[in-house]
């Protein structure tokens, strides 16, 4: 078997990414059988939702689609970048070219062995037919594709691109015969441990077990089905057996551990932040005095502990707190760190706002922490228009820039990258950050990306985001860590570095139930 170390290159533009700061460990090509589990029955699971049955073109809703389809590399549970459905992988001195080796024996849904051509037509396919996604930034760098044969893909960028082999773990392979490959994808055959089969958008996706998956002896489970429910209490579904599985607030946990509940929470943070309209902002919302004294209002410390009690962490900034691109000075100087209303009522005072007068529109989604967010901008004098909806209505509601305020969270992401890329003029699913239009910040970021080392990269992502609170375009609130709650009998289940339900080290292919 190939050994990844061996075929990993190592430039010093690599080594000196925080992005690419791991070597690729050796992977589960035949994954190690746990001899007690026991196979079949069918796990009721309720973690995101799903947005679209296109993988490559999805808004965010990771968590589903990764059981029923892979990617090259894969972000362990540790948070670096391992081979996936690459066995290994190169890179060249110049970090211009990668040479991916694929495994042996990977077959799509359909029984056809996956190839490069397959994996050559997924980044064609993503670089030519989607645009404004997660991968745009990388995508407009790919020279080239190659498959020079049926087991080795070789893409060549035009400059040294340091997020790549993070990114990709988001470009699922998809078989090219799948319906709907020219338009829009509507059943999906992938090489996942599961299979897409019937779904019912905003309600359920069942996936059937897939009987030649290439982790031999996985998955245990006959059938995985995913409630996608946006606007239910999973810990009702957990204490009345209905779910095996789900996400949970901070106010559900203690009383999920006390009835037997094993409850884990993810290795990476979400960040919660309130961004405002910065497309299409109201006559009131353009004025720099009445967003400052929005932002004066917010409770950022009651917030995060509403949260997630002492676990939340209050911060101003994308990355959380004592990490590698969070920064202490810029922490300090948050001017917004308590809450000050008297501040914000002359503010408003100085802008000849009555507040009264005026109704905000806020979008968000079904979260308690949305209303917490509406009543503290409430609490200045504001009337309240507040629409709350499921992940699909509040986007599209998001998409017509005809509200005021957002108080949503991004959750846990593969890359620094993928945090800053939101803030683009074309990047993914702008309207969570009220559609930044910005060549400056578009630039800043730019230079982030392809920082000759890590240090230079954590100083240009700083500055952008120096340049985001200069021009007031979000608040941040803070950071916590989401909370999955797993019932007793569930084995084998561990929550990952995000909410990927299928990785290189862990998931659902490796749950099964105690009967």
């Amino acid at each position: 078997m190939r050994t990844p170390m061996k075929h990993f290159k190592f430039a010093p533009f690599v080594l000196a990414c925080a992005m690419l700061a791991a070597t690729p460990l050796a992977t589960h090509a035949t994954s190690a059988v746990d001899p007690q589990a026991q196979r079949g029955g069918t796990l009721q699971i309720a973690v995101l939702g799903l947005d679209t049955s296109d993988p490559h073109r999805h808004a965010g809703s990771i968590a589903v689609q990764q059981v029923y389809v892979e990617t090259l590399t894969s972000i362990a549970d540790d948070g670096r970048v391992q081979p996936f459905l690459a066995e290994s992988y190169d890179v060249s001195e110049d970090g211009k070219q990668y040479v991916f080796h694929l495994r042996e024996g990977v077959k799509f849904h359909n029984g056809r062995e996956m190839n490069a051509s397959d994996v050559k037509a997924n980044f064609e396919r993503v670089s030519q037919k989607v645009t404004g996604g997660w991968l745009s930034g990388a995508m407009k760098l790919i020279r080239s594709v190659e498959a020079p044969d049926a087991k080795t893909v070789v893409i060549k960028l035009d400059k040294p691109y340091a997020p790549f082999l993070n990114l990709i773990s988001e470009l699922w392979i998809v078989a090219p015969e799948s319906p709907g490959w020219d338009d829009q994808i509507t059943q999906p055959i992938g090489t996942g441990p599961f299979m897409f089969g019937r779904w019912q958008p905003d309600v359920q996706l069942s996936a059937p077990r897939f009987d030649e998956y290439w982790q031999t002896g996985l998955p245990y489970l006959e059938e995985i089905v995913f409630d996608l429910r946006d606007s239910r209490d999973n810990s009702l579904g957990l204490r009345a057996g209905d779910l095996h599985i789900g996400s949970v607030g901070n106010d559900k946990i203690d009383t999920l551990k006390k009835a037997g509940f094993d409850v884990q929470t993810l290795k990476d943070t979400a960040w919660y932040f309130l961004s405002f309209n910065n497309r299409n902002p109201s006559e009131l919302m353009s004025n720099p005095l009445v967003r400052e004294a929005i932002a004066s209002a917010i409770d950022k410390n009651a917030y995060m502990n509403f949260v997630a009690g002492s676990a939340g962490m209050p911060s101003n900034q994308p990355m959380r707190p004592g990490t590698y691109y969070w920064d202490e000075a810029i922490e300090a100087d948050d001017k917004f760190a308590q809450p000050n209303l008297d501040r914000a009522r002359e503010l408003l005072k100085q802008a000849g706002v009555n507040p009264a007068d005026h109704t905000l529109k806020i979008v968000s989604w079904q979260r308690d922490y949305a209303q917490v967010a509406s009543q503290m901008v409430r609490a200045l004098g504001f009337k309240i228009d507040h629409q709350a909806l499921d992940d699909i209505g509040a986007q599209k509601l998001l998409g017509q820039y005809q509200w005021d305020l957002a108080p949503f969270n991004s959750g846990p992401r593969a890359d620094v990258y993928l945090r800053y890329a939101r803030f683009l003029s074309d990047g993914p699913s702008p309207m969570l950050w009220g559609g930044i239009q910005d060549k400056e910040l578009d630039a800043r970021i730019a230079s982030a990306v392809s920082s000759p080392n890590s240090d230079q990269a954590r100083a240009n992502y700083l500055d952008a985001w120096r340049h985001m609170i200069d021009k007031q375009y979000t608040v941040g609130i803070g950071h916590a860590a989401n909370a999955i709650a797993v019932s007793p009998e569930v084995r084998g289940y561990q929550t990952g570095y995000t909410w990927s339900q299928n990785r290189v080290d862990g998931g659902v292919a490796r749950t099964w139930l105690a009967r």
